[in-house]
């Protein structure tokens, strides 16, 4: 290792302990301020933790530490997010580097894309649950909905901003189009596709909460409408941290997907400035 991948790793640990001690200094002055109002709205980090253990980590340790709440209300939930995500990007992906290499499809569908991404999921709720009835169906079909836009967006942004010489580069060199799709208009389009997941992943949390608070019969919506029900404080808090908990770790394992899949992308940035 060299003396410049030292200073970068230096510099990366650096960062990493900033922000903890950031975070453990804001627990900290929550802790000491919750102690001291004694208010029953706002339990203190303490309580909060001891309720998260209690609920869904003090299971056997043949089970992960998890115990059957968890298990039968996080990992639905999860499942929720990653079958919506994949159907997006199953659908999105293709279908946004396709529309992104025709201006003229495009552009004449534009009206109707932006006329569906204007359109609040929340308020089609009712239209979900009568073609798909309360369950999982509907819950897997609202984070559908909310999250195809941003993903399908910046794919179809991604593919048209590809640069026509890299394509006429190919045709030069008698790739198929398969080859084009593959080598150039993909691997061009990933950073604005990983933009649109990012965001769709984002709002695929704030979705899973929304659709499962509707008459769901497990999952962490149903769980917090069951503590708000019984003014349930503690348990209602845990489940917030416990989103904030979901939605780090989410991003951060997308953030490493995505530093892999563009390595070569940010090496030629940083070899061009």
């Amino acid at each position: 290792m060299n003396v410049r991948d030292l200073a970068v790793s230096a510099a990366r640990r650096l960062r990493w302990a900033r922000q903890w001690l950031v975070l453990a200094t804001a627990v900290g002055l929550w802790q000491l301020w919750a102690e001291s109002r004694k208010s029953a709205f706002f339990p203190p980090p303490s309580a909060i933790g001891s309720r998260m253990h209690q609920l869904w980590f003090s299971g056997p340790a043949s089970h992960l530490f998890l115990t059957s709440n968890a298990t039968g209300n996080i990992l639905p939930s999860l499942e929720r997010i990653l079958l919506g995500l994949g159907i997006v990007i199953v659908v999105g992906v293709p279908l946004g580097i396709a529309l992104g290499r025709s201006p003229a499809v495009t552009a004449f569908l534009d009206p109707l894309l932006q006329f569906g991404r204007s359109i609040p999921v929340v308020t089609a709720a009712p239209v979900f649950i009568a073609l798909f009835k309360i369950g999982t169906q509907m819950e897997v079909a609202t984070i559908v909905a909310g999250t195809i836009w941003p993903l399908l967006l910046n794919t179809i942004d991604g593919a048209a901003s590809v640069d026509p010489v890299q394509i006429q580069t190919a045709r030069a060199f008698r790739l198929s189009g398969w080859q084009r799709l593959t080598t150039v208009i993909l691997p061009s389009a990933m950073p604005k596709i990983f933009a649109g997941l990012r965001l769709a992943l984002s709002v695929s949390l704030i979705l899973m909460v929304f659709s499962e608070l509707i008459g769901s019969s497990n999952g962490i919506g149903y769980e917090m409408t069951n503590a708000s029900n019984a003014f349930d404080l503690p348990t209602l808090w845990a489940v917030l941290v416990l989103l904030g908990i979901l939605g780090y770790v989410l991003n951060a394992i997308l953030y490493g997907i995505e530093n892999v899949a563009l390595a070569w992308h940010r090496g030629a940035r940083q070899h061009t400035s």
